[in-house]
């Protein structure tokens, strides 16, 4: 799949910061720890170890940045695509969003994706075609890959909802019979919710995506002179490993003092 990286945008006049724009406004999926998450605390804000991965990377190129919570992850996606916001921290790569966003490369992280079920009512799994004929569940308007949305388009049955919280409290009632979720955020979600003792992971993942920063290609900021540094900032930190040992610090956080 060709990938859209730079959009052909007008050249604007310079800011403060010497790019398109002073202020970034920022969303990306709430129901994404220890990534994204709303805490109780700010509620109209997201925050989680992509928003400080985000400050690292904007801080030194003069640039405020406005992470905000703007509901469900499809209206996060919607508002992008009418330009709305500025840039989505956090998306995995498809044909429809490759049509209103523009990808900056390196991704910032690879993500499997697994198939979550009750350890009460496990089943046998190994490729795609045993999903079928059982009822899934995730969140509305999810991705996990262009290949597999398509397969699960055409074969399987996957309920979407409005939190990732509704589909486990779902599986865990016996109204589902799996969960699809990401790795790392299905074990946060678990442990958060005190019953990650009920629940496994099949392997393998049904995929492994890269999780990319995508700017709206109707966003006043999405320059390519603020691409381009953008990415430069990105790539060195992405070399220093600095989003993993974020990812860490959050993990904990999010399961240990956020109760």
């Amino acid at each position: 799949m060709a990938i859209t990286l730079f959009a052909s945008l007008p050249v604007l006049a310079d800011t403060r910061s010497g790019f398109a724009c002073d202020t970034l406004v920022v969303s990306g999926n709430p129901e994404y720890p220890p990534l994204l998450w709303v805490s109780d605390r700010t509620p109209k804000l997201l925050t989680g170890a992509v928003e400080a991965f985000l400050r690292e990377i904007v801080g030194p190129l003069g640039v405020t940045v406005q992470v905000q919570n703007k509901g469900s992850w499809a209206r996060v996606q919607r508002l992008a695509q009418l330009g709305e916001i500025d840039l989505v921290a956090g998306a995995f790569i498809t044909s429809e969003r490759i049509g209103y966003m523009d990808y900056v490369l390196p991704p910032m992280t690879h993500l499997p994706t697994n198939v979550w079920v009750p350890k009460a009512r496990p089943f046998e799994y190994r490729h795609w075609p045993d999903l079928k004929g059982r009822q899934g569940s995730t969140l509305i308007n999810n991705s996990f890959g262009q290949r597999f949305d398509q397969y699960a388009k055409d074969n399987l049955a996957i309920e979407g909802v409005r939190t990732i919280e509704q589909s486990f409290l779902m599986a865990q009632a016996d109204r589902v019979d799996y969960v699809l979720y990401e790795q790392l955020q299905g074990q946060v979600k678990l442990e958060r919710l005190g019953i990650a003792d009920e629940f496994v992971a099949l392997a393998p993942p049904v995929s492994r995506e890269g999780l990319f920063f995508a700017f709206s290609k109707r966003s006043v900021c999405n320059s390519m002179a603020f691409r381009e540094a953008f990415m430069k900032q990105l790539s060195a930190l992405d070399d220093q490993g600095r989003l993993q040992e974020l990812i860490e610090e959050y993990t904990s956080y999010y399961t240990d003092v956020v109760r």
